[in-house]
This record gives structure tokens, sequence and C-alpha cells, in this order.
């Protein structure tokens, strides 16, 4: 049974646990046209799908605590899943990152970090959370979308000059109240 808490600094090594590649399959394109956003999704044939695997985080728990709420999904003692959250200036915590081992991926456990995140930003006295999604990582946009998330936003400058020149930030918001 996966049971999702906040990771204490009795836990703190379970912040870092490690990347798991995800499948690259299609884009997801917002658009905002009379004051509401929309969204096309173009998959790619099956023989161009491809995989991505984000470098591993070195994060310190003690250098981060103050600022940062980390929680866990665990499997019995193992760590399978974690959300950071970290207060912002706005009336919505940010999410500032979310990841599922891989072998737990499609069964619950992304969904139980969401619901245990809107409990902790409501807690802290914020309306409700949001995150970002590269627009080329359609399934984790999806996700978003399945939990309640909408299309608040785009960053398209945010990776000029970058090996990742043409992807572009989507934000997503939840309220969780």
């Amino acid at each position: 049974m996966i049971k999702v808490k906040i990771i204490d600094s009795a836990r703190k090594d379970d912040i870092n646990i490690k990347n798991h590649p995800f499948k690259l399959f299609g884009l997801m394109l917002p658009s905002y046209n009379n004051g509401k956003w929309d969204h096309t999704e173009i998959v790619f044939p099956p023989e161009n799908h491809t995989e991505m695997r984000f470098p591993d985080e070195n994060y310190d728990y003690d250098k981060m605590k103050d600022e940062h709420i980390f929680i866990g999904a665990y499997d019995g003692e193992q760590c399978i899943g974690l959300a950071i959250m970290r207060d912002d200036f706005f009336k919505y915590m940010y999410l500032y990152d979310l990841k599922v081992n891989s072998a737990y991926r499609s069964k619950g456990v992304g969904a139980m970090l969401i619901d245990k995140c809107k409990e902790v930003a409501v807690e802290q006295g914020y309306r409700g959370i949001y995150t970002q999604g590269q627009d080329n990582n359609l399934g984790a946009c999806k996700f978003y979308l399945k939990c309640g998330f909408e299309i608040g936003g785009i960053n398209t400058h945010v990776y000029n000059g970058t090996p990742q020149e043409n992807k572009k930030d989507i934000f997503f918001y939840i309220d969780a109240e």
C-alpha cells in the first residue's frame, strides 16, 4: 500500500531519489483566445517517439528545508515518488519538482502526491498550486490536466540560448480549496 507523507529530517536522504526516463511522444500547443486557454495535442508517429531523462539532482535538505516542503510517496520504506513545494509570492504555492519511479507510473502515485500538495498549499495559506511542464513532454502536460490543473500561461523564451532552444514551458494552475 502506497502512503504519502511529509519528508522530515529523519528521512532527508529520500529527497534524492533518482530520475527515471520518460517518453516524448508529442507536443502540447496552448492557445489563448477570448480570455480562455485551450490546447491542441500533436502525437508523433511511433517511429518518432524518443525518451528523455533529467539529470539527477543533488538536493540538500538542510539548506532547502526553510523554503521547501518535501512530500514522499512510499511503498513500505522505499520512497518511490517525490513532490517538492516552495513558497511563492503569488496566491499559488509552486510545485518545484514532481517525480515518480517508472515502475509505479500510471498507478495513481502522481495523483496522490498532487492531492497532498493541495492539502499542504491550503495549510500554508495558499489558494492552490502551480507548476510548469515542457511543451514536448505531452505525458506530463496531460497528467496535469487530468489532475484538474488548467493552463494559465506559456513562456516561449525560457530555453533561448540553451540546448533545448525550441521548447516552451506551459504553466498549470489548480485551486486547492
